[in-house]
């Protein structure tokens, strides 16, 4: 049986987490700091798990810089579930905004004020989605689903990199190419937000940083659309600047940790700027159900109801032990040791471009999953890398099954050593790989 040390896990989450956060968390699962009692026990009500919060929380602030007009909610549902609350709680901030509006110019004229948003509802609103991989995909898809009551045309998709790519993703296009709503002060309609997926794990796309063109100035900030962004799989892999987003999400099971905890970033006044459940009733909108209600998380300290108190202990654990490993440098030491490792993974891929195919353009590459095919895609070739793979404990490997081909998930988790195991096991196979035998008459 092998042990801990000798498998190299590239697994595409749930991810590997360190040995040493590994290790404390077995002890603490069966007796948490000599209570006699498992963290998966204690009350989420208790002192104690409410320190585990604190503390998490504190963490989370210090390696993101979190400004403090934003807040840190933890929440169940993964990053799918955000997909639902982001439109749930965004659609709020949008309409109580225009009943702002509406109000300011009507007075107490409560009828006509609902009448107005209403029409404003079903004539000017919009939500821009950048589609840029499977998961922004599915956001849009699920935004498109729950606004379909209130009609056809709502979600407009700024971006389907599959349209300059023969149909499929891999590409990010130039932002000028982008069909973003245009905003009131430029004659538009405005959006209510623009949302995007920072890094893809299925088709191995990343942004190289925060597009040019969803960079606004605090005095344009009233009629900018709010900038979400899911960082599911590239969170606390490099420095953010938390300030020029309204929401950032991210499931725990990539970087921070294991899966039963979401992590969500979003700014003070979007908690605040949200309309009564009973006036979006009245226009036709649903109001966010309370376990997705993002002011109603932030109220309870994310604790409106059972949270796993050891799930986000695991979180803390594995924050404290980037602070510590990084010192001073913080996220920008992970960000120059993450770059370092996929640049070793990449350096090897194309240095046998007649073996190896990078799946995404060079100018969108992830640095969190690299994903490319062998020998352009044969079935019996790729077979073999994985089993040879296998064989050596080099695991985890195969790529989404909605896309086939390899996967190397190149988390913070992942030490350097593994990487360098994976990068010569690679270059081993190139070496020795042979083209696929045609048939012939």
């Amino acid at each position: 049986m092998p042990s801990r040390e000798e498998v190299a896990y590239f697994g595409a989450g749930p991810a590997p987490l360190p040995t040493p956060v590994i290790e404390k968390g077995a002890a603490a699962f069966v007796n948490f700091e000599d209570t006699g009692l498992s963290l998966a026990e204690i009350s989420h009500r208790s002192q104690t798990a409410n320190k585990i919060l604190a503390d998490t929380k504190s963490a989370l602030i210090t390696l993101l810089q979190i400004p403090d007009s934003h807040d840190v909610l933890f929440m169940h549902g993964g990053g799918s579930g955000e997909f639902s609350a982001v439109v749930f709680n965004l659609v709020s901030v949008w309409v109580e905004k225009r009943r702002k509006e509406a109000e300011a110019v009507l007075g107490g004229k409560e009828q006509e004020v609902l009448e107005r948003v209403k029409k404003e509802l079903r004539e000017d609103f919009r939500l821009d989605y950048l589609v840029t991989g499977s998961w922004s995909l599915k956001a849009s898809q699920e935004a498109a689903n729950l606004l379909e009551p209130l009609g056809k045309g709502l979600i407009n998709v700024a971006l389907d990199s599959r349209q300059s790519n023969d149909g499929k993703f891999g590409t990010i296009p130039s932002e000028d190419t982008w069909k973003l709503t245009p905003s009131r002060a430029d004659g538009g309609k405005g959006s209510a937000f623009v949302y995007y997926c920072d890094n893809e794990t299925v088709d191995g796309v990343e942004f190289p940083s925060l597009p040019k063109c969803l960079e606004h100035s605090p005095q344009n900030q009233d009629d900018s659309p709010l900038v979400v962004a899911d960082m599911s799989s590239n969170f606390l892999s490099r420095r953010v600047d938390v300030s020029k987003y309204a929401v950032i999400f991210g499931g725990a099971q990539k970087n921070i940790g294991i899966t039963d905890v979401t992590l969500v970033i979003v700014r003070k006044d979007v908690l605040s700027t949200q309309a009564s459940s009973s006036f979006l009733h009245a226009i036709g909108v649903w109001s966010p159900p309370v376990v997705f209600s993002w002011p109603v998380i932030a109220k309870n300290n994310s604790l409106y109801n059972t949270m796993p108190i050891f799930s986000i202990w695991i979180a803390g654990e594995v924050m404290r032990g980037l602070l510590a490993t990084h010192g001073e440098k913080g996220l920008a030491g992970q960000e120059d040791l993450a770059n370092r490792k996929a640049k070793i993974l990449y350096d090897v891929l194309d240095r046998f471009p007649n073996v190896y195919q990078v799946v995404p353009s060079r100018l969108a590459r992830s640095r969190m999953n690299i994903c490319f095919r062998v020998r352009g895609g044969d079935a019996t070739q790729e077979k073999t890398f994985l089993e040879y793979a296998e064989a050596q404990l080099l695991q985890g490997l195969k790529g989404h099954r909605s896309v086939g081909g390899i996967r190397v998930s190149n988390y913070n988790a992942v030490p350097l050593t593994n990487v360098e195991k994976m990068a010569s096991y690679m270059e081993e196979f190139a070496q020795k790989s042979k083209p696929a035998q045609t048939g012939s008459n």
